[in-house]
């Protein structure tokens, strides 16, 4: 057996870079680094030596570098993936919560943090955490609830085993999800002699998982004898490329279909059968579907509380619940009739078996209306001397969007507003982090997907709360020439948190900037801040000079920002549903006391 001598970082890095996916090309695209004492000696002149072959990418911070990779995951529908690493202490952990989005969001990417010394020479390391009660546990442990995979490596042979099972982890789509392997420093210096063939190139493919013939069997029963079925469209048509497997048997059959936020713009809006969003940031057309449905047919989704409105959307008694996805835990939720399956090759065994049994569609009326108030909402405002909503931003931006165009946010006020309003065209122009709803995704993300997609026009919602708390990787955008545009709603301060406060009953309190503690209002210029970073930035002082605003981004070299103030209060009141936010059973306050009563009164209605 011919060997090679290698540290255990060279063939870390030797090993990634000869990873295929089915299309030919590098299972990992590149890997984004910071560099620290845990990390710059081994892994980081293992990387110098690939460089050409496995890119590395510098950030700013290492949670929104990971937000970049599993952002630019997302938008290949996990075919490809990227990696992250930091050095021991709070490099790693800044990297968990990105972890935790990559996991609820089923998504790949793999994490390399350094570790303390497995030799414990000297112990404690620098930036080591010692566990009184445990000599085996660092701060990487961290990782373990929310990683699909984890392991520290303590010995450069055990990446024989370790680096295939994370390439298991991450092209299967059942197990996807993000993978750890900690990196003790000093095994990442040590050398072995490694079979040559450990590092011959090797593909790996995302499985279909083919539906149990009983349980196709079983669903199609169910599907027949229903009367107003509906199909609850989740992230696995994306994860699948399911698109005209999906069409036709929606079209096939004429069975209505609501989309959640990860399955939005699994078909076009404007198509006869898309009633829109679904449960609590849902369309009234979708919400009045699901709640006369008796059979529910989830594909693809893992059926959060959001799209349920808190299991209290499916309403009609006696309703039934089928699930289609790949993974098991997901398609038993809540008692649901499981079948376990890829997505795409799920509905052609569906569509076989129901044969040529055809449903009589909801009403278009219902699209109709609903559209209607969405369009009266988004409409260039004829006050123009009040501040904008948020919802007249997402018309500007609607009117200005091209066919290529990617909508994307996170979290606040607009992932339910764009919800609801946005109007989706082709697959993938729709990019929601909202499993986790992670502040801070939004910047970092969009860069994520113009890598992914160069020829994508990636345009970028968040609030000036998200902004405040990561946004960093503009300079990245800048300095790696990276075109997006990014809209700021300046609303001063957490307003959709300040709406859910207000709606409780409580009084307005530590969401708005005027309303937390302070000796002198906050006076943040945003449009000066993006600038100091090299982007362009612009002031809108209203819809018009957002449209003109918008208009001149398309043809800025690289990332250009516009800051646009809204009124923190109105949101959209058409749509939507009851959403399970507990609200205290004492208090001094009656308003308080009669949201309780408003609240007892909709969960008797859910039981």
């Amino acid at each position: 057996m011919k060997t090679i001598r290698l540290t255990a970082a060279q063939a870390a890095t030797r090993y990634i870079a000869a990873q295929m996916n089915e299309d030919g090309v590098s299972f990992i695209a590149g890997v984004w680094a910071i560099f620290g004492h845990g990390n710059v000696a081994a892994l980081g002149e293992a990387l110098y030596a690939v460089r050409e072959k496995l890119p590395t990418f510098r950030g700013h911070n290492e949670q929104s570098m990971a937000h970049a990779a599993i952002a630019y995951s997302k938008q290949l529908g996990r075919r490809r993936a990227m990696a992250v690493t930091s050095s021991i202490g709070p490099g790693a952990t800044n990297m968990v919560t990105a972890a935790a989005v990559a996991h609820v969001n089923r998504l790949p990417v793999l994490f390399l943090p350094g570790d303390v010394f497995a030799n414990r020479a000297p112990d404690p390391v620098l930036q080591q955490i010692e566990v009184f009660g445990d000599g085996t546990v660092s701060v990487n442990d961290c990782f373990r609830p929310v990683s699909r995979y984890f392991d520290r490596i303590t010995r450069p042979e055990q990446l024989l085993t370790a680096l295939p099972r994370a390439f298991r982890v991450m092209s299967d789509p059942a197990d996807c999800g993000p993978v750890t392997l900690a990196l003790c420093q000093d095994v990442q210096a040590e050398a072995y002699d490694w079979p040559e063939s450990f590092f011959e190139p090797k593909v790996w493919r995302m499985r279909r998982i083919q539906p149990d013939p009983v349980e196709v069997e079983q669903a199609a029963r169910i599907i027949a004898a229903a009367k107003t079925p509906v199909i609850v469209a989740g992230g696995g048509v994306h994860y699948a490329h399911a698109y005209e497997a999906f069409q036709f048997f929606v079209e096939a059959h004429q069975i209505p279909v609501v989309e959640t936020q990860a399955g939005k713009s699994s078909l076009p809006w404007d198509h006869p059968l898309n009633f829109g969003p679904v449960g609590v940031t849902g369309s009234s057309a979708a919400n009045i579907r699901c709640a006369e449905a008796d059979v529910i047919i989830g594909i693809g989704t893992r059926f959060q509380d959001f799209t349920t409105g808190s299991w209290s959307l499916f309403s009609k008694p006696g309703r039934q619940l089928i699930s289609l996805n790949v993974n098991a835990y997901d398609a038993a939720k809540h008692g649901a009739v499981p079948v376990l399956s890829d997505a795409c090759v799920g509905v052609e065994a569906l569509w076989r078996a129901l044969g040529d049994k055809r449903f009589e569609p909801p009403p278009a009326s219902l699209k109709e209306e609903w559209f209607a108030a969405a369009d009266a909402v988004t409409a260039a405002p004829k006050d123009t001397n009040a501040l904008p909503t948020d919802m007249q931003v997402i018309g500007a931006l609607q009117r200005a969007a091209r066919e290529n165009t990617v909508v994307m946010c996170a979290a606040g006020t607009m992932p339910g507003e764009l919800h609801k309003l946005w109007k989706a065209g082709r697959p993938m122009s729709y990019h929601m982090e909202y499993g986790y709803s992670c502040m801070g995704y939004e910047i970092a993300g969009g860069i994520g997907i113009k890598m992914a997609e160069p020829d994508r026009d990636v345009v970028v919602m968040l609030g000036d709360g998200s902004y405040m708390m990561m946004n960093s990787e503009l300079a990245t955008a800048v300095m790696m020439g990276i075109k997006i545009t990014v809209v700021i709603t300046d609303n001063r301060g957490f307003g959709c948190i300040n709406r859910l406060q207000m709606s409780t009953g409580q009084a307005e309190f530590n969401n708005l900037l005027d309303h937390a503690r302070h000796v002198n209002p906050s006076r943040i210029d945003f449009v000066a801040h993006a600038a100091s970073m090299g982007a362009h930035a612009e002031k809108a002082g209203s819809i018009a000079e957002l449209e003109a605003a918008l208009e001149r981004a398309r043809h800025a070299d690289g990332p250009f920002v516009v800051v646009i103030d809204t009124d923190p209060y109105p949101s959209t009141e058409a749509g939507g549903h009851w959403w399970d936010v507990a609200v205290p059973e004492v208090s001094d306050r009656e308003e308080v006391r009669k949201a309780r009563e408003k609240y007892e009164a909709a969960l008797m209605g859910r039981n």
